[in-house]
């Protein structure tokens, strides 16, 4: 009996502690001093809203071209005697790259010195001619018929030897043509023909070709729609264009940054039908030449620049079902506040805010997975503005 009264004093002292930790629990869970609504505000970390100064930049893939390019073919026909040029190295305008048996061009030229030699002959007696019957014609021992013949006679002589000594010239161009010079500077490609190999004057396929590949060329396509959209917010005032001639720069195939900056050259005028896009040109330096033709390269172009921009960091954006934006706000009351704006792009790690925030707004960046609207918060610590992003990448 008495171990028996001992072991249900023991249930009801059990008991009893069980319904005092339940009260417990039930306290912290309204209004106990160990958290809820009575309880400690929860920290939160806020950045004052302040404008900035921006550039906007947007990445767009391209590739790269020679600055200038040459297919070399010949001006007249012959047999190569030799190739003068490494394959792949680099050659001066004006080199000899190829030399054409000359030996035909040789005796054309010499047969239009000899030519021009006899008509420069025949000039002389004709000029004797017509002299002596200018005096004969003034005293009328001589016809003026047979004057006049003697004066077109001249002429003629006179006109032969100008025809000579064209051709001279052309036969001495030709003989000059059976050396195949280099156009341009720059890198030579790979050689279609060897020594021996018949050419003929004009052919359409190039013995080799010549590219000039410092500085390059790097030709980038963006769509009409965002030419279209930022010419409205240059127009607008919204943004303003970047003092200077713009800065372009690239990032390699793999990814790592080019180490010299370009200049854009110019914007196409016209719209590609097929794909709706628009041709931007960009000059590079390339004195290492990294820079090969037709290598695929990401350019970042200036777009314009926004003098007043209100950015607030990705992390403190949040979206509902339809996509909407929001951001929490602490207010003057020290309570947060929901409230909806409106993105733009990013720029950096951080969006662009176009409506929805004003200058000296308390955005939450941190501790948003403790809050609720309306609910009273204390600020840890202010983080400072986000810094300049002047020249950050921005998301198209």
């Amino acid at each position: 009996m008495k171990r028996s009264k001992a072991v249900s004093l023991l249930l009801v002292a059990i008991l009893a502690i069980g319904l005092l930790g339940g009260c417990d629990r039930l306290k912290g869970l309204f209004g106990g001093k160990e958290g809820g609504p009575a309880g400690p505000a929860p920290e939160v970390k806020v950045q004052a809203v302040e404008p900035q100064r921006v550039v906007f930049t947007t990445e767009i893939a391209g590739r790269t071209s020679p600055f200038r390019i040459a297919e070399v073919r010949p001006q007249v026909s012959g047999i190569i005697k030799s190739r003068n040029f490494t394959e792949g190295a680099d050659v001066k305008a004006g080199s000899t790259l190829y030399q054409i048996d000359p030996a035909t061009y040789k005796a054309q030229l010499a047969s239009a010195t000899a030519a021009l030699a006899r008509a420069e002959a025949n000039v002389a007696p004709l000029r004797l001619r017509r002299d002596r019957y200018r005096e004969l014609n003034s005293i009328s021992a001589v016809s003026r018929q047979e004057y006049d013949d003697a004066e077109a006679a001249l002429k003629q002589a006179i006109a032969e030897v100008g025809v000579q000594k064209a051709a001279v010239e052309n036969a001495a161009i030709r003989l000059n043509y059976t050396k195949v010079n280099a156009p341009i500077s720059g890198r030579a490609g790979l050689s279609a023909v060897t020594a021996g190999a018949l050419v003929t004057e004009n052919q359409p396929s190039p013995l080799t070709t010549i590219q000039q590949l410092d500085p390059m060329y790097v030709d980038v396509t963006q769509s009409s729609t965002e030419m279209l959209r930022l010419r409205r917010a240059l127009e607008s005032g919204i943004l303003k264009a970047d003092s200077g001639q713009a800065v372009v720069r690239l990032r390699l195939e793999d990814g790592t940054p080019y180490a010299h900056e370009g200049r854009l050259q110019f914007a196409d005028v016209t719209v590609d039908p097929s794909t709706g896009m628009v041709t931007i040109r960009a000059l590079f330096p390339n004195p290492k030449r990294e820079l090969l033709p037709n290598m695929y390269v990401r350019a970042e172009v200036v777009e314009g620049v926004d003098e007043s921009a209100i950015l607030a960091p990705q992390r403190s954006v949040i979206r509902d079902a339809k996509g909407d934006a929001s951001v929490y706000l602490v207010n003057a009351d020290g309570k947060v506040e929901l409230r909806a704006v409106k993105t733009v792009r990013t720029v950096g790690d951080c969006w662009v805010i176009s409506s929805g925030l004003e200058t000296g707004d308390l955005l939450i960046t941190e501790g948003l997975q403790r809050i609720r609207p309306g609910m009273a918060v204390r600020i840890a610590r202010e983080s400072q503005p986000a810094g300049d992003q002047a020249g950050a990448p921005a998301a198209r």
